[in-house]
């Protein structure tokens, strides 16, 4: 065996299809695209979700729900996750910038505080907003309660 003797397995290796490059590529004419219609045109695209002409199953399925813009999502805290954090971190103050450096909350989250659980002492706490509950519990501890804007 010489170097300039390789050659590929017989049938291992095919010629690419050469479209519309004349009669003679037996591939001329129409160029493998069928006689005239939209799909024989350049540009032909068929809509994302077409099913061939069958009712297309986004208009098939009924409509639920309703989602409101207006809507203002809290991430809520409990009493006895405040605690949690206030001892697991040494805070005698808890607000927004104090959850958000420890990775309780994200960055742009509002934060309402929920009374369940319990406190075990005097906290001072900012947020965005605080159930009845929970800010009744604060100030019974002599805590306080500030509500950020």
């Amino acid at each position: 065996m010489e170097l300039h003797s390789l050659k590929p397995a017989a049938g291992a290796t095919k010629k690419r299809k050469r479209i519309a490059r004349g009669q003679g590529s037996g591939h001329g004419g129409t160029a493998t695209r069928g006689h005239k219609g939209d799909k024989a045109r350049s540009g032909h695209k068929r809509k994302r979700n077409f099913e061939g002409g069958q009712m297309p199953l986004q208009m098939r399925v009924p409509k639920v729900g309703f989602k409101n813009p207006n809507r203002v999502a809290y991430v809520g805290i409990n009493l006895g996750r405040l605690q949690e954090i206030a001892e697991k971190f040494q805070l005698s103050a808890i607000d927004i910038e104090a959850l958000v450096s420890n990775g309780i909350v994200g960055k742009g989250d509002l934060v309402k505080i929920l009374g369940a659980g319990e406190l075990k002492g005097k906290l001072n706490v900012t947020a965005h907003a605080f159930s009845a509950t929970a800010k009744e519990a604060i100030e019974k501890l002599g805590g306080s309660v500030n509500i950020v804007k």
